[in-house]
């Protein structure tokens, strides 16, 4: 039987607010949307605009931008679960769809966690190097043991907060995308007129963007700080605006890490596979400061995306099988649920440090998400529209049609770019 969702009863704590009051209530309600958005900035996502860059120049900016729709729909969808339902979505899809749906769902998200977490570590490390000058393989272990450290030590308050200050570091992809000094009218021409030349770089380089700027991780945290962080429904509309100024955020930094690589990789024909030999690239082409800005932008998605990637394991495992879990909860009050935590950092961290190629590491994580994102994008769908677990206020029509929509054109985008880099590996 479906268990109800938890009602909200407006108690004197969760009364509408008045006057100063009702502001600050408010501003308190905006945030888990922007974190949302920035930990869709990972460093594979970065490297994949970076490569898309250096090989399209500006030729494929228009579907960044155009990307941001998308990123809105399943972000409002995201948010009416964890807001309307009381649930995460592994717990929503468990409770609505039973056990198999669950293992599915949980499956396809672990086995995209360990490979991405794997990618990121190795990415953040190389980004404080870049910034230091130390070239260490210690500086992996380091990284991962502090991404670890401050989801066990902090409570979600304080990582919350933690990751509010990073996101500041976000805005260097915007610095380094000016320093590049780009054709600004091809900037303009790419970004405002939709084309896709029948290349192999173009088309190549539209499927990357399409399957990998839509991962599981980020629609599952947005239910999960829904949950972390909960409003009366009435504040629904609120936790929606903030959800699509984070989706916003995330399409305006892609555009800029694009135009960056572009117009410096791009028109000196630099061929890069990963985004520190971006950073590394960009030195002599755009200066030091474009370089380091870039190293700086690097570092605070890996500082962000790490952490958020390694609890949304731990937290769909644990509401797969109903075990305690939060970050507000100790390591005795929760300790299976810190148990996946840990043990994906550590797997990450080994594979890391295995000596696999980054480019390898690119390629399983997209050829794990192509898998993955479709089937969670129509679980999230589902259970937006499904009255046992968000009650009588179901998604719109319109905004339904658009998810499925969305799913399916992901679904067929992920097998094309699946069947291509499948077809480029076996060449």
């Amino acid at each position: 039987m479906t268990r109800q969702p938890p009602s909200r009863p407006d108690t004197a704590d969760n009364r509408k607010p008045h006057g100063r009051g009702r502001r600050r209530f408010r501003l308190r309600q905006w945030g888990p949307g922007l974190i949302s958005g920035a930990a869709d900035i990972d460093p594979t996502t970065v490297a994949t605009l970076v490569v898309v860059g250096a090989s399209t120049m500006f030729g494929l900016a228009w579907l960044t931008l155009l990307m941001m729709p998308a990123l809105v729909i399943v972000q409002i969808l995201a948010t009416r679960v964890g807001v309307l339902s009381g649930r995460d979505l592994q717990q929503a899809v468990r409770d609505g769809y039973g056990r198999t749906a669950s293992a599915l769902l949980l499956i396809s998200i672990l086995g995209v966690n360990v490979v991405t977490i794997a990618a990121d570590i190795a990415a953040g490390a190389a980004a404080i190097g870049l910034l230091s000058g130390v070239d260490s393989p210690l500086l992996v272990p380091a990284f991962a043991a502090a991404a670890l450290g401050l989801l066990l030590i902090g409570k979600y308050a304080k990582v919350v907060r933690v990751f509010k200050v990073v996101m500041v570091g976000l805005l260097a992809y915007g610095a380094a995308a000016v320093l590049a000094r780009p054709d600004w009218l091809a900037v303009a021409r790419g970004s405002l007129i939709p084309s896709i030349p029948f290349t192999q770089a173009h088309l190549a380089g539209a499927l990357a963007i399409l399957g990998t700027t839509l991962t599981s991780y980020m629609y599952v945290w947005q239910t999960v700080e829904q949950v972390e962080q909960p409003c009366p429904r009435r504040q629904l509309k609120i936790r929606e605006f903030d959800a699509v100024t984070g989706a916003g955020l995330a399409a305006v930094i892609f555009w800029c890490i694009l135009v960056a690589s572009a117009a410096t990789l791009g028109s000196h024909h630099e061929q890069v596979a990963t985004a520190e030999e971006a950073a590394r690239a960009l030195r002599p082409l755009a200066g030091p400061y474009a370089s380091d800005l870039f190293a700086i932008g690097l570092l605070a998605s890996a500082v962000i995306a790490v952490p958020v990637i390694m609890a949304t394991g731990g937290y769909a495992t644990a509401s797969a099988f109903g075990w305690a879990r939060g970050l507000n909860r100790t390591l005795r009050q929760a300790p299976r649920f810190y148990g996946i935590v840990i043990a994906q950092t550590i797997a990450g961290t080994v594979v890391a440090l295995s000596g696999i190629g980054p480019i390898k590491l690119l390629f399983l994580a997209s050829l794990i998400a192509g898998i993955a994102t479709p089937l969670g994008l129509a679980m999230l769908t589902l259970a937006a529209g499904n009255p046992a677990l968000v009650g009588t206020a179901r998604i719109p029509r319109p905004l339904r049609a658009a998810a499925w929509l969305i799913t399916a054109l992901i679904t067929g985008v992920s097998l094309l770019y699946l069947t291509q880099q499948l077809h480029l590996t076996g060449g």
